[in-house]
């Protein structure tokens, strides 16, 4: 066993072990059981029935629906385009029908839950629900998941080029040189990258049509914070580096980004995280962009810049650092005794 199996080699399987149980437990504990919970929805209402109608769907067990009246139906139609709603009951007392204006290319799993949950507070009533879609996912695109599936090939394309590049010459004592030269060789790798996703989910599959270039500027953003910070863990960290940056963006992010199932039908530890790490931050962003004009953007893009910085600074602080305390270990050289 010594033989074939080293403690290093030990404790890196023990290692993968531990992010092979984080897997399943992330997966499974954010996408086994989806609840909704305040599901944004607009109101739109006559004032005799408003107040009662909102208290009722606030009453609901379990607080699924989070209820804003408005005014107006243009501006219950706002809101959903610039995503501050998931979906917009319009009520007409005239009639036993209402409308339901939804955008399901924000979210498909959002809308079918505010559908059902209102669905069956109307068959309560004796009402119907007419469900009008102003914004549908692509053709190519039809589960509304490619924006979290082209996000997830890149932040793993980021890590693994930062892993690569830790395994060259020198890679267990990063120089800042070399550290330097690191984060320089993502940038064009990250462009590269984004030409490449862009071409895939837009020319060629046709799953997110547009937004070419603004999607390869979102990728090359993507793809450098994801590298940037995988550098900087494997400079801190070495090996462990990279099962902590792989914990980060693919075992806490994925699931928790929104891509799948969105904030409000998930449990609240994911719901809470998810926007704050780079994969639903990216989500955001693209799905964002593609459908609905950069809306509801500058915050994402705030927070993919934050992880890219990160991750610079505390590469370049950690190969500083390490060079720093070298030059003090080493001893100093004493000249050499003159020849008698």
């Amino acid at each position: 066993m010594r033989d074939a199996v080293s403690t290093r080699s030990a404790l890196v399987m023990l290692g993968v072990l531990l992010l092979q149980l984080g897997f399943a437990l992330s997966y499974m504990g954010a996408f086994h059981a989806p609840e909704p919970h305040k599901v944004p929805i607009t109101l739109v209402a006559p004032s005799a029935v408003e107040r009662e109608l909102v208290a009722r769907l606030d009453a609901l067990p379990g607080d699924p629906l989070q209820v804003t009246p408005v005014e107006s139906r243009a501006e219950a139609r706002a809101r959903l385009l610039d995503r501050r709603t998931d979906a917009a009951l319009v009520v007409d007392p005239a009639s036993r029908a209402d409308t339901l204006i939804v955008a399901s290319a924000g979210g498909p799993s959002a809308t079918t839950a505010a559908v059902e949950i209102l669905q069956e507070v109307a068959r309560a009533q004796d009402r119907t629900i007419v469900v009008r879609d102003i914004r549908p996912p692509a053709a190519g695109d039809s589960r509304g998941l490619s924006s979290f599936y082209i996000v997830l090939s890149w932040t793993i394309g980021g890590y693994l080029a930062a892993s690569a590049l830790n395994m060259a010459a020198g890679s267990k004592k990063p120089t800042l040189r070399r550290t330097l030269v690191r984060l320089a060789a993502m940038l064009p790798y990250g462009f590269v990258s984004g030409i490449g996703g862009a071409i895939i989910v837009g020319p060629v599959l046709d799953c997110l049509p547009g937004a070419f270039w603004e999607l390869v500027g979102i990728g090359t953003l993507v793809v450098f914070a994801s590298g940037a910070v995988g550098v900087a863990l494997q400079s801190v960290a070495g090996t462990v580096g990279l099962g902590l940056t792989i914990l980060i963006f693919t075992i806490l992010g994925n699931p928790s980004s929104g891509g799948v199932y969105p904030a409000s039908l998930l449990p609240p530890f994911w719901s809470a995280i998810g926007q704050a790490l780079p994969p639903g931050a990216g989500t955001t962003v693209v799905r964002n962009t593609v459908y609905f004009d950069g809306n509801a953007t500058t915050g994402a893009l705030w927070i993919l810049g934050a992880w890219a910085f990160g991750g610079v600074v505390v590469a370049i602080l950690a190969a500083a650092l390490r060079a720093s305390r070298a030059a003090r270990e080493t001893p100093r050289q004493r000249p050499a005794a003159p020849a008698l």
